[in-house]
């Protein structure tokens, strides 16, 4: 009689699923892994994988299915036979993985991260498995970023393409160097001009099923995914980076246009689980409990540096949390001040969509249309502290410790002088009440001065990995939302949109009550704050256009209130209320966009049309209101956004000096009159840094006034067209910009898609490799298929030997 080991049911399934799994995946690489339509396992084991590796279903299958007493008698002989029969096939010990850098000790990495804290391998299958459905199965109006974020693996993007390189799916091992981007429009822009577009509809237009091949050489997505809870995860991720020289993306939503957030061949570090702050983050800071300088660990810095700016409060926002987050969170303080008789109390500046992560927005400017940044300045102005992990592997804490009051040159904050920072000297210490801050060591050799500057504006995801923030909160006013509630009307008030903006005296209207509004790129309403005169400048307006206007009750002039007069008092209390109208967001800020395959602006420029150009003639301000569609002009500058800055930012001049950011393809016919050109070693900033795409470009560098042509390759536009990180910072920020990235990040463990020195030249591959590999990609296939086929025969002999019926 055979020796019997008597096993639970349930033992049986996850003792032989699981070891059978991570073995069947580890005869070919990783993208032979992916290519074999198995979805990788976290560490330890993932029961899901079950599902999905042939050999591992076929064990669970049959004994789930013939296995019904509660005991069941295995051959240990035939178990012994299982691992011997799968480790002749597959070369190797019956412990060994095969998968992306497998050469390293990812062991001692796990090691090191918090109870929370997680790292998977992940592919191409869980990236259609996870994302796919949001851009298949509902319309455009109902997909949302909140479905997406919270996916296993950590890989969905609000704009599909973008998981692969250039949000360009066509197959290219070189980036796509040697395609024109006329080819490009033919693949992938029709399907940003209709709103309801979806995957299918590349699918149609693309036969040869770009989405669907895993061996597709221009997947962007990373082989792995590390979930940092605490920062001494974090820490411990990039020391690991660091001393195996990999490469790091870093992601809290994703939600930018160039597709920064992930890269292939890189950990990614998804800060999305990230432990948050805001709900417990918001301090009031009291002048008479502070000492006479700021301490040593920087601890009261953030409340010294508000009140010098006639502030009372901020808040802390983690890396990762997104608006949605903080706007409940200060909505939630504000309601409790509210509950105990008092009145709304805080502000913050943010953005429009709900799923944006304050980090992101904010170091690329914080354009603030819905919350005010005509009256306090835009996201990057209202940075009090950071604290990062650099490059170098230290936890860093950061800020102004010395300015001077500006307001004789008309500035409405101090001017910073000094940065000073420190550094944690137990950052392997996971609990925030035993952190220790001191000196750096004397090795340490980031300038903070430089780091303060070029952090804020100069992009995220570049400079290392932002673990927490402290944004400035402003007194509480009164909030005000107007929407046209009459189609017929929609010209007339966009119309008078733009002039109650850009031209107010035209109404009769102050500066101040123009200020008071603002309007992001595509929303249909204005959003106040504080003394406006928005309905009698309308009624004026409608007077004077001579306008014939429907009766509707209620309803004057077809402008409706959606703010406080209808119980909204903040804009998070109107985003919540939007996100309950769609039962997939719930009581939360909604999208704005919602997700799509590719973005609006992958090709079109956002130019920041200066004040001075559109108030400079009659003919100029008629091309604003009839040029381009006024409903996609961004009015989130003027006002307080030149007068904002700390004079310390590289948020370019062109933000400052900005009317209007629009998106528009004949900008280049009108370079010549709004900037200035006549220094021809200096590119002059002209692009705004939120909303900039993938493929978008400055003009010829031997020819400032000439589009870079499209039917040029893109290796050839990389070469003779200005950069678009040239047209966002010009020529002077830039070069100091990337002098800072040199000397913050030598070996580019950070180098995302379009950010600060993701420019420089590197070597590219011939495109016609793309067979080459593909064949790769198949033979390894096809040997996975082949130990795939030979375990399942095994698997067959080894039930038939236990003696059960079964037919697979």
């Amino acid at each position: 009689m055979p020796n019997v080991i008597p096993i639970p049911n349930r033992n049986v399934l996850l003792s032989l699923s699981l070891f059978v799994t991570p073995l069947a995946t580890s005869f070919s690489e990783n993208r032979a892994r992916i290519c074999s339509n198995t979805t990788p396992s976290s560490n330890g084991g993932n029961k899901a994988e079950i599902n999905h590796n042939p050999a591992a279903f076929a064990i669970h299958i049959t004994l789930f299915t013939c296995c019904s007493s509660t005991m069941l008698p295995i051959d240990s002989s035939a178990l012994l036979l299982i691992a011997a029969t799968i480790t002749t096939a597959s070369g190797s010990s019956s412990t060994s993985r095969t998968g992306w850098r497998d050469d390293l000790p990812w062991a001692n990495l796990t090691a090191k991260l918090s109870e929370y804290a997680s790292l998977i391998d992940v592919s191409h299958h869980d990236y259609v498995k996870d994302c796919f459905e949001e851009f298949t199965d509902f319309s455009y109006s109902e997909r949302t970023n909140h479905q997406l974020i919270d996916k296993t693996s950590g890989l969905c993007l609000p704009h599909l393409f973008c998981g692969w390189e250039n949000c360009y799916p066509r197959p290219s091992v070189n980036g796509h160097s040697n395609e024109t981007a006329v080819q490009w429009l033919q693949d992938v822009a029709f399907s940003t001009t209709v709103e309801d577009s979806s995957i299918e509809d590349f699918r149609a237009a693309n036969p040869t099923s770009f989405l669907n091949d895993a061996c597709n050489p221009s997947l962007n997505l990373p082989p792995k995914v590390l979930f940092p809870v605490v920062a001494s995860d974090v820490v411990a991720a990039i020391q690991f980076a660091k001393n195996h020289r990999l490469e790091i993306s870093v992601k809290n939503s994703g939600h930018h246009y160039a597709g920064a957030s992930q890269k292939k061949d890189s950990l990614l570090l998804n800060m999305n689980r990230y432990t948050p702050y805001a709900p417990t983050g918001i301090t009031d800071c009291d002048e008479s409990k502070l000492d006479g300088s700021i301490a040593a660990d920087l601890s009261d810095q953030p409340c010294f540096l508000s009140l010098a700016k006639k502030k009372s409060a901020y808040v802390r926002v983690s890396g990762g949390e997104n608006w949605d987050k903080v706007y409940r969170a200060v909505r939630d303080k504000n309601k409790a001040q509210e509950q105990e008789g008092g009145e709304y109390k805080y502000h913050v500046v943010g953005g429009a969509a709900g799923t944006v992560s304050p980090l992101g927005w904010t170091f690329q400017g914080g354009l603030s249309g819905t919350t005010g940044s005509r009256l306090y300045g835009l996201g990057v102005d209202q940075v009090l502290q950071l604290e990062m992990v650099l490059p170098n592997g230290h936890h860093v804490r950061f800020g102004p410790t010395d300015w001077e009051d500006a307001s004789a040159d008309g500035f409405l904050v101090p001017r910073t002088l000094n940065v000073s920072g420190v550094c944690r000297s137990n950052p392997e210490e996971q609990d925030e009440k035993e952190w220790e801050w001191g000196s750096c060591p004397a090795d340490f050799d980031v300038d903070f001065n430089d780091l303060w500057f070029a952090v804020r504006g100069g992009g995220g995801g570049t400079w290392g990995v932002v673990t927490s923030l402290y944004l400035q909160l402003h007194d509480y006013l009164r909030y005000e939302v107007y929407g046209l509630v009459c189609e017929a009307l929609t010209s007339t008030w966009i119309e008078f949109r733009s002039i109650y903006i850009m031209a107010p005296s035209m109404l009769n209207v102050t500066s101040e009550h123009s200020h008071a509004c603002g309007i992001p790129s595509g929303d249909p309403r204005m959003h106040c704050y504080g003394e406006e005169e928005v309905e009698e400048a309308w009624a004026r307006f409608l007077v004077w256009k001579n306008v014939n206007v429907p009766d509707l009750p209620d309803v004057g002039g077809c402008l409706a209130k959606f703010g406080s007069g209808a119980g909204m008092k903040s804009f998070a209390d109107l985003a919540v209320a939007m996100g309950e109208k769609n039962p997939r967001i719930g009581s939360k800020a909604p999208d704005a966009p919602p997700p799509a395959p590719a973005s609006g602006s992958l090709w079109l420029n956002n130019v920041l049309v200066p004040s001075q150009w559109i108030e400079a003639s009659e003919e100029n301000f008629k091309f604003v209101m009839e040029g381009v569609d006024g409903m996609y002009n961004y009015y989130a500058f003027g006002g307080a956004v030149p007068f904002a800055s700390d004079q310390a930012n590289s948020l370019s001049q062109a933000h400052r000096d900005a009317g209007m950011m629009i998106f528009f393809d004949k900008w280049i016919e009108l370079v010549p009159n709004m900037f200035d050109i006549s220094d021809t070693t200096n590119f002059p900033p002209m692009f705004g840094s939120n909303h900039a795409g993938s493929f978008g470009s400055g003009p010829r560098k031997d020819n400032w006034t000439e589009t870079c042509p499209w039917d040029w390759t893109f290796e050839k536009r990389a070469a003779e067209c200005i950069s678009v990180q040239e047209a966002i910072y010009g020529t002077k920020v830039l070069k100091r910009l990337e002098a800072i990235k040199e000397a913050v990040d030598p070996n580019y463990m950070f180098d995302c898609n379009r950010c600060i020195g993701n420019n420089r030249p590197k070597a590219i591959q011939n495109d016609t490799d793309v067979s080459a590999q593909g064949k790769k990609c198949e033979s390894e296939i096809s040997s996975a298929a082949s130990i795939t086929k030979s375990l399942s025969i095994v698997t067959y002999l080894v039930v038939g030997w236990i003696g059960f019926p079964c037919i697979f």
